[in-house]
């Protein structure tokens, strides 16, 4: 049965029934963190199968996160306007049907089709999930609790997508990754329409579409340029599709400032402790983005275990970020919201540091290390989310959860790019000149090429080892960093509101 909520006011449900609603949102945010991270594995399999170009492999990868990035802004407004509920379920059937599209692509334009419309079911999804427990948790503590369940999921399916595509690979064709999307979709259609509450913004005001497309204007071409930084350099491309995105941005935010019923008050931006929980977000995410890139390839090409045990070695960082549902609120009632996230940021900082410490040695040390990073990570992301996600009445929690989304995607680009960018850089650097250009180019292709356990190889692997360390060690600075501006910027009194 739906309960269209009004405008302030939380959802009266019940306890049990706020809970299992909570568990259908968080079954579709973890689908859709494992669907932006399961392909990686997938790309030499359908290679083989629809023989794509190079240039085709890359927006095989890329549209989805395009497409997601670009419409999160218009989508969460939709939600506001429609009804959260209603968006939800048709993106999850959106989802659903172009999953079984990838699944069975018979050519590399096709694939880039069905993941095109993936990115656009996902933006249906994302806001709708974390507007909804903004509406769904009337209670700050509750709510703070239940956002910390939200992050779990979103940095567990980031996690264990390399190994569910590791697990599947191993059994069934390239299109299987795609596949399992479709149970899961039917359940949450399923679920939700009998679980959540309907809500949405009763005066919503006119649809903007210009808005709509400025804020495609500015963060596409945003996402495409630091993309397109990582693997070519700053060439003309990549510089022109920076000026563009700027010059959208700029050109939304001036529109939004005289519209009466803006797609986003940017008005938001101007108080200290919303932009810097918004900073605080990304770096999380960058980290976070970042860790999982580099230490894979590490597990399985610089230690040698398979895409399953590697994913196994990374499991204390999700287990970790699983406890943060327990300690959170014992962390703001002690601290207040600023210095919680600054001890959540400081605490995964260590941890970074500690897997640099510890790359060259024994597995349990890394393990060791992995703790903090997941307890300190979903710490900050849980906090952050919460201050983001607070900052508007729960009217307008479609559109200003468009920004964490948002930031998220932003988050996982930049973690890619600049920390994945570095570890290549430093890499190359360790690498004689001389060698050949499979060598340099990665250490994945430079074990494909030099006999196993030749001088080349395990000189490969010593440069590659170092270029990990010093990457976490970036990242643990970059992460340092936060946690001074999460300090200086977030308030914090002793109560979670």
């Amino acid at each position: 049965m739906d309960t269209t909520l009004e405008p302030e006011a939380g959802p009266v449900l019940s306890a049990g029934r706020r809970w299992a609603a909570l568990a259908v949102l968080c079954a579709a945010v973890l689908l859709l963190a494992i669907d932006g991270t399961v392909l990686a594995l997938a790309v030499p399999a359908l290679t083989a199968s629809l023989a794509p170009s190079a240039e085709q492999i890359l927006w095989i990868g890329d549209v989805y996160s395009l497409a997601l990035a670009g419409l999160l802004v218009p989508a969460g407004n939709l939600a506001d306007r429609f009804g959260r509920k209603r968006v939800l379920l048709i993106g999850a059937v959106a989802f659903g049907a172009a999953s079984l599209l990838a699944a069975f692509a018979t050519s590399a334009e096709a694939l880039i089709g069905a993941r095109l419309l993936l990115g656009v079911a996902g933006a249906a999804l994302m806001p709708s999930t974390l507007s909804l427990i903004r509406n769904i948790f009337p209670d700050p503590v509750e709510r703070t609790r239940a956002i910390a369940v939200w992050s779990t999921a979103f940095g567990a399916g980031s996690a264990i997508g390399p190994l569910t595509g590791g697990v599947l690979l191993e059994h069934f064709w390239w299109g299987s990754v795609f596949l399992i999307n479709v149970p899961v979709m039917v359940l949450v259609l399923i679920s939700g329409f009998r679980l959540l509450p309907e809500s949405r913004d009763p005066d919503p005001g006119r649809f903007d579409v210009l808005s709509a497309v400025l804020s495609m204007a500015a963060i596409v071409p945003l996402i495409f340029a630091i993309k397109h930084l990582a693997g070519y350099g700053p060439d003309g491309v990549a510089l022109g599709c920076l000026a563009a995105g700027l010059a959208g941005g700029v050109l939304f935010v001036r529109r939004q400032r005289r519209l009466d019923a803006p797609m986003l008050d940017v008005g938001l931006f101007r108080a200290p402790a919303f932009s810097g929980a918004v900073a605080a977000n990304v770096i999380s995410i960058v980290a976070l983005t970042g860790l999982l890139f580099f230490f894979s390839q590490y597990l399985q090409f610089a230690r040698g275990l398979n895409p399953l045990r590697a994913g196994l070695a990374e499991l204390p960082a999700t287990l970790a970020s699983m406890v943060v549902v327990a300690v959170i609120g014992v962390a703001v009632t002690r601290l207040g919201r600023g210095r919680a996230i600054a001890l959540g940021l400081a605490v995964a900082s260590a941890g970074l540091a500690g897997v640099a410490a510890a790359a060259t040695g024994p597995y349990p040390w890394l393990a060791l290390a992995l703790v903090p990073i997941g307890l300190g990570i979903g710490l900050s992301m849980t906090l952050t989310g919460d201050a983001i996600v607070s900052a508007a009445p729960p009217r307008k929690a479609g559109a200003v959860s468009a920004i964490t989304e948002t930031a998220n995607e932003l988050g996982v680009v930049l973690g890619i790019a600049v920390l994945g960018s570095l570890l290549t850089a430093v890499y190359r650097a360790r690498i004689d000149e001389g060698a050949p250009a499979a060598v340099r180019d990665s250490l994945g292709s430079a074990l494909r090429v030099l006999p196993a356990g030749s001088p080349g190889a395990e000189a490969a692997r010593d440069a590659f080892v170092a270029a990990m360390r010093t990457t976490s060690l970036v990242a643990a600075g970059l992460t340092a960093g936060a946690a001074v501006l999460a300090w200086a910027l977030i308030p914090s009194g002793r109560s979670v509101r």
